[in-house]
């Protein structure tokens, strides 16, 4: 099902065949400026398509519905923040569909950057930050008491991997936890290896959204300690 919402963002609803017991809500990339439309065929939307597919198969017997959302622009726009905009347009269309469910946000680059900035929404319990742009003034009051992970691989050119290890060091005072992981040889595009993308994404949206246990790596990474702590490698 997609839901237009007449000159609004486009929220594709993915359900499973079980009763829904929480939504993850998935968030594409842009641009910092940008006032081009995003098109169903656009790269940075359709890598999140294939992401929240296999996010429902990954799920989806245990009771999680993905939502994907498609953005009316392609950039940041500061001030006007027309992707976040969307995001908490997306957000209140959840909630009306499903009152008093756990809401997990998972974004990729500029979607990573949107899913730690509305983390701050009553219904979210975590977010999942992929290759995110997260420049060092980012805020990192929104994820306060929020679960956090950020992944990010450390052949990146597009978005700074440094940038994303100083606000998890910096979120870690105000979050209820965060992970961070390196993903060795992989680029922004996370094309090389997706299977350490898929498994991170699968493994902290189902613990968080309370629909299973954490994996071993979600385990490792929250108990760690010392300067390693948020460049735990993959």
């Amino acid at each position: 099902m997609v839901d237009r919402g007449g000159q609004s963002p486009a929220l594709r609803v993915l359900t499973p065949g079980v009763p829904v017991r929480a939504v993850a809500l998935v968030l594409h990339g842009g641009a910092q400026h940008g006032l081009t439309t995003v098109r169903p065929w656009g790269l940075a939307y359709l890598r999140m398509v294939a992401l929240a597919r296999g996010l429902l198969a990954a799920g989806g017997r245990s009771g999680l519905e993905v939502c994907l959302l498609r953005n009316r622009v392609r950039g940041w726009n500061e001030p006007m923040l027309h992707p976040v905009l969307d995001a908490r347009w997306a957000l209140d269309r959840v909630r009306a569909r499903r009152p008093g469910l756990p809401v997990v946000l998972v974004g990729h680059s500029m979607g990573g950057r949107v899913a730690l900035r509305i983390a701050d929404d009553p219904a979210v319990a975590g977010s999942c930050a992929l290759a995110p742009w997260t420049p060092r003034a980012e805020p990192v009051e929104p994820v306060t008491g929020r679960s956090v992970l950020i992944a990010h691989g450390t052949h990146d050119t597009i978005t700074p991997a440094e940038d994303s290890h100083d606000y998890a060091v910096r979120a870690a005072a105000v979050a209820a936890r965060v992970a961070r992981f390196e993903i060795a040889s992989e680029g922004h595009a996370m094309l090389r290896r997706p299977g350490p993308w898929s498994r991170l994404v699968a493994e902290f949206t189902i613990h968080t959204a309370g629909l299973g246990p954490a994996g071993d790596l979600l385990t490792r990474a929250w108990t760690g300690s010392g300067a390693g702590r948020f460049r735990v490698p993959l």
